[in-house]
């Protein structure tokens, strides 16, 4: 009686790391499979037969599994759909050895068996696997050369002055892999560095550019990021920057010399002090934890200057950078939102709830705790162990236009009342 063959499911798995060529009659992911189904049909007298299902990845790195097809494929393994993968060569499975080694894993744990064409490999041996793995180190390895070389021919293009790819900055085109200027775009650019001279107000500019029904490349409304971006563009200067190295462009430039000249030193007089050590150190407790309800970003400490005259306040940063205020709280008095916080503080630790919750989680009873914020404790704290307390304490103050929310970080008083009992 002959001996009965077990039908072995075949999925050819193919990869190509560039898109050229993909759309040809006959590319490399069609060579890699033709190679595979003359493997298979080799292979006919063991069973092996080939799976209609094209699992092919044009256009995709080998150093991640982040793989359309590759993930199909995984999950027809995982649904028992395959029995045998079959790759041209390794590394069309993959570059990465943490990858692979993840991959080896799950074809064992769904019964998998793979096959390369071009390598003899069985994973069913020690020696096998300990092939397998010089081969994917190796592939590795060429993966890392091939991405240096990249690395190296971009820096040497930059420093020609070559256009690279990347975001097309607005007022250029690409044309024949090269930067020229387009002209309606080129405009606004224009317009933007000599209302800065003018005005100097980011600001303003946006303002006026979003009421003239203008917008940035992306199609959203100007604010200040955008303006500071274009200012200190080199591109339009004619120029590249590469890291810290600034190099002539092959690119026309599109503002003249002298509008960029001036638009940096005015920008290099505005900016902040670049010695910090000369810098005033705002003292504000509420820093990183002060929130802004409305706009949901922070509310960072600042202050201005009036008649020789200091003045501490908390700025919505979201808000600060619309070209229209549309923040209702926008800006508020250091002083009077500390004050409000502490005061929020005190009620705050002196609530049943919360003296219960901390006597059950620190071992200390509710008079003691009591005791220990007493109404000396706020008035004799120094402004440093203030703003110490404020951190150790408050996870978030959101601030409302009519209200505060203080959220109490819990293991923050725990710590605080673990260091009054041991003081």
């Amino acid at each position: 009686m002959a001996e009965q063959i077990t039908k072995k499911r075949c999925a050819i798995y193919t990869r190509k790391s560039t898109d050229e060529n993909l759309s040809s009659d006959f590319n490399s992911l069609d060579a890699q499979r033709e190679a595979c189904e003359n493997y298979i049909r080799s292979q006919i007298a063991k069973g092996w037969q080939i799976l209609p299902e094209r699992y092919d990845d044009g256009g995709f790195s080998g150093g991640n599994m982040k793989r359309p097809a590759l993930q199909r494929l995984l999950e027809d393994c995982q649904a028992g759909k395959v029995d045998i993968i079959v790759i041209y060569k390794l590394d069309r499975l993959s570059r990465s050895l943490c990858d692979f080694a993840e991959l080896s894993k799950k074809f064992d744990e769904y019964n998998i068996d793979f096959c390369s064409v071009t390598q003899e490999i069985n994973t069913s041996t020690s020696a096998g696997r300990m092939m397998l793995n010089i081969l994917m180190t190796f592939a590795e390895f060429e993966r890392s050369i091939v991405t240096e070389r990249i690395r190296d021919k971009m820096s040497a293009s930059r420093k020609k002055g070559l256009w690279v790819g990347g975001t097309v900055p607005l007022g250029y085109k690409v044309e024949n892999k090269k930067l020229v200027i387009h002209e309606e775009d080129a405009q606004i650019v224009r317009l933007i560095f000599q209302r800065f001279i003018e005005t100097q107000s980011p600001k303003l500019i946006a303002h006026e550019l979003n009421m003239a029904g203008k917008r940035t490349k992306k199609g959203r409304v100007w604010n200040t990021s955008h303006i500071y971006r274009i200012l200190n563009n080199h591109t339009y200067n004619g120029e590249v920057k590469y890291k810290e190295e600034i190099c002539k462009g092959e690119q026309k430039r599109l503002v003249s010399a002298e509008v960029w000249n001036r638009t940096q030193e005015i920008l290099a007089h505005n900016s902040p002090v670049s010695d910090r050590s000369r810098k005033l150190e705002i003292v504000a407790p509420l820093k990183g934890v002060l929130k802004c309800g409305h706009c949901g970003g922070a509310m960072m400490p600042t202050y201005g200057k009036k008649n020789g005259r200091r003045y501490h306040y908390y700025l919505c940063c979201k808000d600060s950078k619309r070209s229209e205020t549309e923040c209702p709280v926008r800006q508020l008095p250091a002083g009077e939102i500390e004050e409000v916080v502490k005061s929020q503080l005190k009620v705050i630790m002196t609530q049943p709830a919360v003296l219960t919750a901390l006597s059950d989680n620190a071992g200390i009873s509710c008079s003691d705790i009591l005791q220990i914020f007493e109404s000396d404790f706020w008035t004799e704290i120094s402004a440093g162990e203030y703003n110490r307390l404020v951190q150790l304490l408050i996870e978030r103050a959101v601030v409302w236009q009519d209200h505060i929310d203080i959220e109490i970080k819990t293991e923050g008083i725990k710590s605080l009342i673990g260091e009054f009992c041991n003081a």
